[in-house]
C-alpha cells in the first residue's frame, strides 16, 4: 500500500491537503497520513460558544470594553472573543423550563453561561466601577453566583466555584 493512501478513506493525504489541521501544530515526522491517523485529529481543542442577542453590537462592545476580552474580526465586524479556560457541567432539563434550541432541524442542548472568577465579591466591585449592576449573591454548596445584564437585556452569570475544578488537574502526559 502506498504510504500516502489510507484504508479508511479513498483519498491520498498529504500534510498540505488537510485543510482543518491546526496551522500552528507541527505534523508528525511521517509527512503524509490520513487525518484520522494523526494524533491531534480526534482531540478537541476548544469550544465555540454562541450567545444570541437582541443587540449584538452593544453586547460585543460590552465584552470588549467592559469585560476586556480580546477578539479577532472574522469579517464585517463580526468579533470572536477569546474566553478564559472553560469547564462544562451537564444538568437535567426540567420539564417546561425553556424552549429547545434547534439548528437545521436538529435539537441542540440549551446552555447557560457563567463566567468564573476567584472572588465573586471583588469581581462585582470591579463591574460596579464600570456601572454594571449585579443581582444579589446566591451562595450554594457548589459555588457563589450572581448575574449581570448585558446592554441587550440578556444576562450572564458570574460564578465563584467552591467545588473542585477540572481546570486544576495536572495536564495529562503525552
Amino acid at each position: 500500500m502506498d504510504p500516502k493512501s489510507c484504508l479508511c478513506c479513498p483519498r491520498i493525504w498529504t500534510a498540505s491537503s488537510v485543510p482543518f489541521a491546526p496551522a500552528k501544530r507541527p505534523f508528525p515526522a511521517v509527512a503524509s497520513r490520513c487525518p484520522s491517523k494523526l494524533p491531534f485529529f480526534h482531540m478537541i481543542t476548544g469550544a465555540h460558544v454562541l450567545l444570541y442577542s437582541k443587540d449584538p453590537e452593544a453586547d460585543r462592545a460590552f465584552f470588549r470594553d467592559v469585560l476586556g476580552f480580546h477578539s479577532v474580526d472574522a469579517g464585517r465586524g463580526w468579533l470572536i472573543f477569546a474566553l478564559p479556560p472553560t469547564e462544562c457541567a451537564l444538568h437535567p432539563i426540567e420539564d417546561g423550563s425553556r424552549r429547545q434550541l434547534t439548528h437545521q432541524g436538529r435539537q441542540l442542548l440549551g446552555a447557560v453561561l457563567y463566567l468564573m472568577c476567584d472572588d465573586v465579591r471583588v469581581q462585582i466591585k470591579l463591574l460596579r466601577s464600570k456601572n454594571v449592576r449585579c443581582t444579589e449573591i446566591d451562595e450554594e454548596p457548589a459555588g457563589i453566583k450572581t448575574t449581570f445584564q448585558l446592554p441587550s437585556g440578556g444576562e450572564i452569570g458570574l460564578y465563584q466555584p467552591t467545588h473542585p475544578s477540572p481546570l486544576e488537574l495536572p495536564k495529562p502526559k503525552q
